[in-house]
């Protein structure tokens, strides 16, 4: 590449260093590694093998190996016809110098840059570095933050497995104490049951054994009322009797028969509010409030509770006995 000639005719050489240093194929800035055509021009490797390619497409063979012969494509710059050997493409020699122009890195504007840009151009005022110096960087630093994000994901899985058993373990507790509570209360339940039948069997035996008195009254009066029915029409026939002699004979037992029915008349009877069941009651408005309370709470709280209840009765009976004591004394 003839750097000086280029410099003299142009006026402005970092322009035209710049021109240098584009692939006439890609026009990008040259990629490594830079291959010098025997017409001196340079070509990225990969544009030099795609032309060449596009000239000889029968160059390699159907296996994928090497021809045993060369090729031959134009120069793009000059178009000078450049033959190729058996190797191809990668028989040219590399333009080093090119290369270590095009090899460096602008940190400052974090972009691939030269040599002539550094000291002439727009990145003379920024830091720079070797291209490799950076990737080998870059790629260290990469390597760390994958480390980094892989450890923080092991991380988060292992937080992610604590919470999927904290939830199973939360729902199998739950499970647990809704079971136990249902099962208090299912006692609690057996015990109502088991008290309001106890309690409905008691008003039943009451209701019949009152009943079996009023209706052995009823039957007991009904006999008695049918005794008299008769013994009254039996009166009224021994009215209607013509002769004297025969009514006086039926006469006197007939009137000791009505008196002794009269005075039978009362058998008995019930005495007043004896159909009352009003002292069948019960105040459970208390147990009602106590039910009301019912709450989730510690040991420790029950115990506190079943205590002061035992308190509350102690005193409650010591007051009845003094009560009694001093009636006795008065």
């Amino acid at each position: 590449m003839d750097y000086k000639s280029g410099l003299i005719q142009d006026g402005n050489p970092m322009e035209n260093l710049e021109k240098q240093l584009i692939c006439p194929i890609c026009l990008e800035m040259f990629t490594k590694p830079v291959v010098i055509l025997p017409c001196q021009h340079n070509l990225c490797r990969k544009c030099a093998n795609d032309i060449f390619q596009a000239a000889n497409p029968y160059w390699t063979n159907r296996g994928g190996s090497m021809s045993m012969s060369g090729g031959r494509f134009r120069c793009p710059s000059c178009r000078h016809e450049v033959i190729m050997d058996r190797h191809g493409v990668y028989g040219l020699q590399r333009n080093l110098l090119v290369e270590n122009i095009i090899d460096i890195y602008c940190l400052t504007c974090e972009v691939p840059t030269c040599s002539m840009c550094k000291v002439f151009g727009a990145h003379k005022a920024c830091e720079v570095a070797p291209l490799q110096n950076v990737f080998q960087g870059q790629k260290t630093e990469l390597s760390n933050c994958i480390s980094m994000l892989v450890a923080g994901n092991d991380r988060v899985q292992t937080i992610i497995t604590q919470l999927e058993d904290s939830r199973r373990v939360t729902k199998e507790n739950s499970h647990q104490v809704k079971e136990t509570l249902s099962q208090k209360f299912d006692v609690l339940y057996a015990i109502l049951d088991e008290k309001k039948s106890e309690l409905l069997q008691r008003i039943t035996q009451e209701q019949e054994e009152k009943l079996s008195f009023i209706e052995a009254l009823i039957q007991q009066y009904q006999e008695q009322l049918d005794k008299s029915t008769k013994l009254v029409e039996t009166a009224i026939q021994s009215l209607d009797e013509p002769g004297g002699a025969t009514f006086l004979l039926s006469a006197k037992q007939l009137i000791k028969s009505i008196v002794e029915a009269s005075k039978g008349c009362q058998l008995g009877k019930t005495e007043p509010g004896f159909e009352n069941m009003d002292y069948f009651t019960l105040d459970l408005e208390y147990i009602a409030d106590t039910l009301r309370a019912i709450d989730f709470g510690t040991d420790e709280e029950e115990e506190e509770f079943i205590e002061e209840e035992d308190q509350e009765e102690e005193e409650s009976t010591e007051g009845k006995e003094e009560g009694h004591q001093d009636s006795l004394a008065g």
